[in-house]
């Protein structure tokens, strides 16, 4: 049982993400995007960083990788796949995932702990949690905007495919607590299948005691499921 944490180049939270995981009693393998999934694979992670650059748009070249298919067959075959932050913006560009993240509405890099509100806590990714539970983990991005046309955002939101909003400490979805211009303030979406799913904020860097928080071990717990 092996979730392979596939790194590309400029991948640069791939090292945390299998701390995170096999500190939380997980067999985490990173994983060369050229050497293809191994064998047991049970769970994918595509994790944050600036695969090759962001060159052309965040996530897009990546996307293109071999590896991507070998990951779109896993998903299909009912396999865990989370992508966060760079991973969110690969899987949305490899369709495992509806719309893109463009470039914040602030035209920064966003780098900063923000609250999320649980949309729907019968995922893999959010069973742990309640449903309307406020949740803080950080963010470091420059393209996390969600985008997606408003009728195909409805479907989303009718479906229960929203994971998370973000909002203010009080569970309140405001402009001002959006941080980077989030259609409906989507912090994170799953795919066709809820096994799937992408997220902009970092559940792997509050997963840890040392490191301060632990919201985001619930997160990751959705590969035993």
């Amino acid at each position: 049982m092996t979730i392979a944490v596939i790194r590309f180049g400029g991948s640069n939270c791939d090292r945390d993400s299998v701390q995170a995981l096999e500190s939380m009693g997980f067999d985490a393998e990173l994983v060369w995007h050229a050497d293809g999934l191994p064998e047991d694979t049970t769970g994918i992670m595509l994790p944050g960083g600036f695969s090759y650059g962001d060159y052309l748009r965040a996530g897009a070249m990546a996307a293109r990788s071999p590896i991507m298919g070998e990951v779109r067959e896993a998903a299909a075959d009912g396999t865990p796949v989370l992508g966060v932050c760079n991973g969110a913006q690969i899987g949305c560009e490899s369709s495992l995932t509806p719309g893109a993240f463009t470039t914040n509405e602030s035209a920064r890099f966003q780098c900063e702990h923000v609250h999320l509100r649980v949309e729907n806590a019968e995922t893999p990714w959010t069973s742990r949690y309640g449903e309307g539970d406020v949740i803080e983990l950080p963010i470091a991005h420059g393209e996390g905007r969600y985008e997606i046309p408003d009728d195909r955002l409805d479907e989303l939101e009718a479906e229960g495919r929203i994971l998370f909003k973000y909002c203010n400490e009080d569970g309140e979805v405001t402009p001002e607590a959006n941080p980077n211009g989030s259609k409906h303030a989507v912090a994170g979406v799953t795919g066709e299948c809820d096994h799937v799913a992408v997220m902009m904020p970092h559940p792997e860097r509050a997963s840890l005691e040392d490191l301060g928080r632990t919201d985001g071990q619930p997160v990751l717990s959705g590969f035993a499921d």
